[in-house]
């Protein structure tokens, strides 16, 4: 799969729980928090999010590497809404992803924050994701897990309709005229673009369609998020299954990633460097001998499987 730009970026979508301390209670009471950091702070940060993932939307259309972003806004104001389908997309997916987290913090009863969207350059898909700040412990297992996979589960789901209406909308073109960014093809999406599309020529390349470029970007955020790091939404669903045994899994996979960083991608130096101030091992819980039951060890497996099928280890290429 291609795009037609030559620029990378990264973004995410993480969960950051705050500290671990004693306690013996299994529900929390939210203070009351300022007004403007609990609402009109999100909402400020959401809008501008949206400009920007409209404006890198709409640059996405020029055809003049030339003309950077600030340019072809204040040549063209009204190119804006060419952004739309990608904006609506990946912001779909990205608040999906959120309220998934949030949703479920509030029915733990977890106090929690609205989601916090970054606003980011437009020179690729103008934000770096979002975090949700939870304000207390949890309690157990099952909170952690709960919580932790509801996020990539819900935004897995959007992203894939998105992907199929993506391809649809989406051209085959001769390999030899495809060219600037090339991107990594995990397992979905080569069984999806053969559903949707049908085989492929070894001449042939697919450019996608702005929809479909927000969903490959929606799955990527996905496998991101849910490698077993440290307080990654993986690092949550790990802990919860493995307990202590979560910390071993992410020491293992660090010189894994970073093999890929030597081989392809640059970017996995910096998200491992990114988890690792975090720390790589996930804090303990308040109940740690609370047991998950069999049909969230089983909702367990199905986002590793879900991982496995949104990884590519070198999601970029530019030839």
């Amino acid at each position: 799969m291609s795009r037609d730009e030559s620029e990378q970026n990264q973004s995410s979508g993480e969960l950051i729980p705050a500290s671990f301390e004693e306690s013996e209670e299994d529900e929390w009471v939210e203070e009351k928090r300022p007004l403007f950091s609990s609402l009109i702070l999100p909402g400020l940060l959401f809008l501008s999010t949206v400009f920007t993932v409209l404006w890198a939307g709409a640059y996405q259309t020029n055809a003049n590497p030339l003309v950077g972003p600030w340019n072809f806004l204040r040549d063209d104001p009204l190119a804006l809404w060419k952004g739309i389908p990608f904006a609506a997309t990946l912001l779909g997916i990205l608040v999906t992803h959120e309220l998934g987290h949030y949703v479920l913090s509030r029915i733990h009863r977890v106090p929690t924050s609205l989601p916090l969207f970054v606003p980011g350059l437009p020179h690729f898909v103008g934000t770096f994701g979002a975090i949700i700040r939870m304000r207390a412990p949890m309690t157990d297992r099952r909170a952690l897990f709960d919580i932790g996979v509801a996020g990539p589960i819900a935004g897995f789901v959007v992203a894939v309709i998105a992907l199929v209406v993506g391809l649809r909308l989406s051209t085959v073109v001769p390999i030899q005229t495809s060219y600037g960014l090339h991107l990594g093809e995990p397992l979905l999406l080569q069984f999806v673009s053969w559903l949707v599309i049908g085989p492929l020529s070894p001449t042939a390349d697919v450019v996608l369609h702005p929809i479909g470029f927000a969903a490959w970007f929606g799955l990527f955020i996905t496998s991101l998020n849910l490698l077993p790091l440290g307080q990654l939404d993986g690092g949550h669903v790990a802990y919860a299954l493995w307990g202590a045994r979560q910390r071993s899994v992410a020491v293992a996979l660090v010189p894994i990633l970073m093999l890929f960083g030597w081989l392809g991608w640059k970017g996995w130096f910096l998200w491992v460097g990114l988890v690792g101030m975090m720390g790589l091992a996930h804090p303990p819980v308040l109940n740690p001998e609370r047991e998950l039951g069999g049909t969230r060890v089983l909702v367990g497996w199905i986002a590793l499987a879900i991982f496995a099928m949104t990884f590519s280890w070198e999601p970029f290429v530019l030839r």
